[in-house]
Order: C-alpha cells, then sequence, then structure tokens
C-alpha cells in the first residue's frame, strides 16, 4: 500500500530482511533508548526478539530512501496477532502480565497489538497516523471487535507516575464483563491518588503519547499496571471495543470499510 508522504511503504513485513530491520527498530528503542531486555535480545547484531515474532505479523512503515541492506528502512512497526492464530500457538503476549480469561470468554473477535515504535527522527509526523490508517485495514480485513495489548510509562517508579495511573483508573476503566486484572506477581494498584485529588492537566501531561491516542479512541484500561522490569516499564492494558468507539472514529472505520 503506497502512502504520503511518496516516500513512505506500509506493509505487512514480507521477507526475513523486513523482520530484522523490525528487530533493529525495537532494538534502538527498547534497548538502547529505554533500558529494556529480554531473554532473546541478540546484542551482538542489535536485534531485539523474543518466541512471538514467527507467529505475529509485522505492520511496517517502510522510509524508502533508506537502506535495506543496513537494516535501516523500517522506521515504524507494529506487532499483531489474531485471535485464532494466539488460539494455535497457545497465548498471547499479554497473558504473561494480565489474566485474560474474562477477553477469551467474550465469543467476540480478538486482536493483540504490540511493539509498538516509530524512529525518534520520525515521531510527531505522519509515520504514527500510517500506521494507524494501515491498522483500520487490517482490523476491517479480518472484522476485529476487541483490540487490545499493553502500553507503557518508561520506568518502574510508580509514586512519579501516581497522577497518570490514577487518572487511567478513575475515568478510563473497562467494564467489568471484560476487565483483565494484572497478574499478582507484577500487580501495582493505579488508584494512588483519589479523584477528587487528581489534576487533569498534570497527569496527561506524564502520559505517553500513545496511551493518549488510545484514549481517544475510546481506550479503556485494566485492573492494576503490571510492573516489568526486563523492560524497566510499568504497563498498562489498553482495550478498545470497535462497537464503543467514539462517533467520531467510527465514521472513520465505517468509511473505510465501505470504500473498500
Amino acid at each position: 500500500m503506497k502512502s504520503d508522504p511518496s516516500y513512505f511503504d506500509i506493509r505487512i513485513a514480507t521477507c526475513e530482511r523486513d523482520l530484522q530491520a523490525a528487530q533493529r527498530l525495537r532494538y534502538r528503542v527498547f534497548v538502547e533508548e529505554l533500558g529494556g531486555d529480554g531473554a532473546l535480545v541478540d546484542h551482538e547484531k542489535r536485534l531485539e526478539r523474543d518466541e512471538f515474532d514467527p507467529v505475529v505479523d509485522h505492520l511496517c512503515l517502510i522510509d524508502t530512501r533508506r537502506s535495506p541492506e543496513e537494516l535501516d528502512h523500517v522506521v515504524g512497526v507494529y506487532r499483531l496477532l489474531p485471535g485464532l492464530r494466539a488460539e494455535e500457538f497457545g497465548r498471547f503476549y499479554c497473558d504473561g502480565e494480565y489474566d485474560l480469561t474474562k477477553l477469551r470468554g467474550s465469543g467476540r473477535s480478538l486482536l493483540e497489538l504490540g511493539r509498538s515504535c516509530v524512529d525518534a527522527a520520525y515521531r510527531g509526523g505522519s509515520g504514527m497516523f500510517l500506521l494507524w490508517n494501515a491498522l483500520a485495514d487490517y482490523v476491517l480485513d479480518l472484522r476485529v471487535e476487541l483490540l487490545f495489548g499493553v502500553a507503557s510509562f518508561h520506568g518502574t517508579d510508580t509514586q512519579a507516575l501516581a497522577p497518570s495511573l490514577s487518572w487511567l483508573h478513575h475515568n478510563h476503566l473497562a467494564a467489568e464483563a471484560l476487565r483483565p486484572k494484572a497478574l499478582p506477581e507484577g500487580y501495582q494498584p493505579m488508584d494512588l491518588i483519589p479523584a477528587e485529588n487528581l489534576e487533569r492537566r498534570e497527569a496527561l501531561i506524564g502520559m505517553p503519547a500513545l496511551i493518549k491516542a488510545y484514549l481517544r479512541l475510546g481506550g479503556r484500561v485494566g485492573d492494576g499496571a503490571y510492573i516489568d522490569r526486563d523492560f524497566n516499564t510499568t504497563d498498562v492494558f489498553l482495550l478498545m471495543d470497535t462497537a464503543a468507539m467514539s462517533e467520531k472514529h467510527r465514521k472513520f472505520y465505517e468509511g473505510r470499510w465501505q470504500g473498500q
């Protein structure tokens, strides 16, 4: 799929070079920039890898001006795991942090989003918008009803994150019937500040842009954050119900469907 600006392409990774370039981008962001690590990370080759990479779809934003030979051409990536494929594999990534029993029991079609990142030089531009447009096509093709994944705050100092975590808990908690709960070994309560003592501006300033984007789409959060010390992050579970999106975004998705 060709996209503007004219030097951008967006595609599902189609070869080993695309996959490794996505893993190189993830290494730059999650390891070098954010201080993360993991059992399968290849520090010598600078590739951030894990056991899910062979079974997911990697939605890649490509800058055609950059070198595939140097694994430099992928400048944005989303990792996508449809529910049926997760069943065959045995689990979702989120199963390592949250109890997904209620989601699995909902009888609705699921899609897990993960490892979203954009090269530092492309943040604040059109790159994330292009990725989300392509994600909309993917969701519509698979008739996905519930999108979910963990989104991360950098660091594990929950007192510093208290305004943002508390705001999410008091204002964006998912419905009980669908609400996953963080597993006990990493569970961190998010209701750290009473609702009446919260300041919206302070809470939102400390919130990553990706989380705010999910909230604009009607995103809801799970019960508790999860402290991921390997990746030096505090993770929150985000759930988006395509049937409950804001009218503006629902029309956007419906318009894309009718245009196909």
